[in-house]
């Protein structure tokens, strides 16, 4: 289980340290910061895939994203006495994103180039400065058993020394990908399946002409795809090899009298929804964009694979209120095999989960412009040096 997330310099996260449990409900106001949290999230999982100085440069490159404030606030600043303003910097310019596990933990530091000697056209793309693989909660030198600097990744042999695995390492690729070997570091490949492995899930697309509304190729699905177009085939894996009783007690809770039925033609699956006093089923072009996203959600949640981590952005958009209820259950239910992050604004969402007293409730709000977690004592954690 992920024990923190640490997240410094992006957008309007400082420095921002958290602890998650089991399930994990981030809420706030509009413009908290919730949707910065949720999108460090992703972009730390990305490193996994080698995607995340792409994904930077999708969100308008590391001018763009990272932190505007000042390096620090004066207290003079905190109380108003004299306005924010910029100070003469300490440290450099820096987003960084980490975790730590009850097994292990991972930062990585991104940072600005270096003017290149011959001109390129990859001139604005950030670079890795430093990475770091420890065992434990917290970084510090005694744990730590593979890092990089600059170019260079050592590791702990069996000996106990430290001993250089790359020399040479490009600054836009991660050691996460480059340095994952079965021999030399074991705990990095873990690592590296275990963050490919988290599922994200964000605003489904139901409208007229999404992939989710039309009949698709089917094959053996063990997780719900993040766009949701798979869903016939998902649902299908389901009452085959997973819990075909629990994903109809989640829809049986939530319309009750309503089964789904899954079309098959040719090799393209289609849903279907039977209702009470209807006498045809309801094809997925025909479903409510509320009810069409309900049932993503229960795919998603029933997965016959669960991940170590499932992330929920917003799981309430275009419910019905008499749909929180049911969806509330049906995350406390998952929480029994995977570790629930749900990001939320609905009010009656979060405090339906608080009332089960199984979540750990985060709210965040903007302080000088600057995500802040009200009430939470930070864990103990330390970046790696460059």
């Amino acid at each position: 289980m992920i024990l923190t997330i640490a997240i410094s310099g992006y957008r309007s996260l400082r420095n921002l340290v958290l602890p998650l449990e089991k399930l994990t409900v981030v809420t706030g106001g509009n413009g908290a910061g919730k949707s910065s949290f949720y999108r460090a999230l992703r972009l730390l999982a990305d490193v996994a895939q080698g995607r995340a100085i792409a994904s930077l440069a999708a969100e308008g490159g590391l001018q763009s994203t990272i932190w505007a404030g000042p390096e620090a606030f004066s207290r003079s600043m905190k109380d108003g006495t004299v306005p924010v303003q910029g100070t003469v910097r300490k440290h450099p310019v820096a987003l960084k994103l980490g975790f730590a596990s009850d097994d292990y933990g991972y930062a990585i530091d991104l940072g600005l180039p270096v003017a290149p000697p011959q001109p390129s056209y990859f001139a604005l793309d950030p670079v890795i400065k430093a990475e770091a693989v420890w065992a434990g909660e917290a970084f510090s030198r005694r744990n730590v058993f593979a890092e990089r600097a600059g170019p260079v990744v050592t590791a702990l042999s069996e000996n106990g020394q430290r001993q250089v695995l790359l020399h040479d390492l490009a600054p836009f690729e991660s050691m996460m990908t480059q340095s994952a070997d079965p021999k030399n570091l074991p705990e990095l490949l873990y690592l590296r399946a275990q963050m490919s492995g988290w599922r994200f899930y964000d605003h489904f697309r139901t409208d007229p002409s999404s992939p989710v509304r039309q009949m698709q190729i089917g094959t053996r699905t063990l997780a719900l795809s993040s766009d949701g177009a798979d869903l016939a085939a998902a649902i299908a894996t389901i009452r085959e090899i997973g819990d075909a009783a629990g994903f109809d007690a989640a829809i049986e809770d939530a319309f009750p009298g309503s089964t789904i039925e899954i079309k098959t033609e040719q090799g393209r699956f289609e849903l279907l929804m039977r209702q009470k006093g209807l006498l045809r089923p309801l094809s997925t072009a025909e479903l409510s964009d509320g009810t069409l996203r309900y049932l993503l959600l229960v795919a998603a949640l029933t997965t016959p694979r669960p991940p170590s981590l499932m992330v929920l952005n917003e799981p309430e958009t275009s419910l019905h209120p008499s749909l929180l209820a049911p969806l509330c259950r049906l995350i406390i239910r998952a929480c029994d095999r995977s570790q629930l992050l749900v990001v939320s604004h609905a009010e009656e969402l979060v405090s339906q989960l608080d009332a089960e007293g199984k979540a750990l409730m985060v709210r965040l709000s903007k302080v000088l412009g600057e995500t802040v977690a009200e009430g939470i004592d930070e864990p103990a954690w330390n970046w790696p040096a460059r």
